[in-house]
């Protein structure tokens, strides 16, 4: 009786190729016989199943036929599955190693899918720094100190002492790289990877550095430049390319800086726009009135008080809040009508003559 490939899946009929995949790598995670509590038999049944279903010809057949071939199948032949018999001792079959690149790598440490074989990478760091309300607004540049691996200033990363003779690196005879072979059901797979010796450079000094110790790179406090974008919102990250930890033969990590934002005693942020409130006289509610505000770059500017305005109601200026790439946003005011707690006798006399109005 030939096998339900969308119930070993455990997908519909009608899924995409999309929701296959996602369900076969699912399946290849669990049951890889090289995990913990992994299944030989259902990482095989899953593949047997995922290269049937994956391919719509074969998928055509085997849903109108109950097999990936018109003919059916014969005892024990293998539909469009994977000989794992043949992978690795001069085997032919075809196998989608783009696929199941990330697969592989997670069990066997290489990069083995369409990525390539990549370079060794220095480590990323993080630091956190304090900038002012305005600072985020309108940007800054800050110089922030730190003490980070880096590369040796005594021998320019080289690891040798000045002057020193460089020899072939013995480890990979001067190709920088080294060939391991690690082996799984899969059959032998050749893992190729920088040489840790020369660190992948194919050449190691005579005489070491007697700073780094012919590491190339040591820790050592420096000052760092980073230009803190407008606009830049508290908790943010600022990414610096290349400005992390440095490390031999290879390319510098990344330096991650989070921002930590104080407050104004009179400024807010919504989004783009800047908020404040402004404390308006009664009298001044009912007459109307222009006030003089500064703006958060210290611009005065004038604001109507419209009359007969109300308590909360907001006013705005447009173009005086965050910048941004697609222009600036605008200052919200809201207005707070004061009401007095004291009132003199002859004020008294003049609200009850407004009283009288209706008012």
């Amino acid at each position: 009786m030939p096998k339900d490939y969308y119930k070993i899946l455990g997908v519909n009929k009608n899924a995409s190729k999309d929701e296959i995949k996602k369900a076969f790598r699912v399946l290849a995670h669990k049951h890889h016989p090289d995990k913990n509590g992994g299944s030989d038999k259902e990482f095989k049944e899953a593949n047997e199943a995922y290269q049937v279903l994956s391919d719509d010809n074969k998928r055509a057949n085997y849903d109108r036929f109950g097999s990936a071939d018109m003919g059916g199948f014969s005892q024990g032949q293998q539909t469009g599955g994977f000989d794992f018999s043949g992978f690795g001792q001069g085997g032919s079959q075809h196998f989608d190693m783009g696929d199941l690149g990330d697969i592989f790598g997670d069990f066997f440490g290489g990069n083995m899918g369409r990525s390539g074989r990549g370079v060794n990478r220095g480590r990323d760091i993080s630091t956190e720094i304090i900038i002012s309300f305005e600072e985020s607004i309108f940007g800054v540049t800050k110089k922030i100190s730190l003490n980070k691996q880096s590369v040796c200033d005594e021998c320019s990363g080289t690891g040798g002492k000045k002057g020193t003779k460089m020899n072939t690196c013995k480890t990979c005879n001067g190709q920088g790289k080294v060939q391991e072979v690690k082996r799984s059901i899969f059959g032998s797979f050749a893992n190729i990877k920088n040489c840790e010796n020369c660190h992948a450079s194919g050449k190691v000094p005579a005489e070491k550095c007697s700073k780094c110790h012919g590491a190339g790179v040591r820790k050592k406090d420096g000052e760092i430049e980073a230009k803190i974008p407008a606009g830049i919102n508290n908790g943010e990250m600022l990414r610096m390319n290349g400005m992390g930890e440095a490390i031999s033969g290879g390319v510098a990590g990344d330096l991650y800086i989070k921002m930590n934002i104080g407050t104004h005693p009179v400024f807010k942020r919504q989004g783009l726009n800047l908020t404040m409130d402004l404390p308006v006289k009664l009298t001044d509610s009912l007459l109307g009135m222009i006030y003089k505000l500064k703006t958060l770059e210290g611009n005065n500017i004038e604001v109507k008080i419209p009359e007969g305005i109300k308590h909360g109601e907001l006013l705005r200026v447009r173009g005086k809040g965050v910048p941004s790439s697609t222009g600036r946003g605008d200052l919200i005011i809201q207005v707070s009508i004061e009401i007095p707690t004291k009132i003199s006798g002859k004020v008294k006399e003049l609200i009850k003559e407004l009283k009288k109005e209706g008012l």
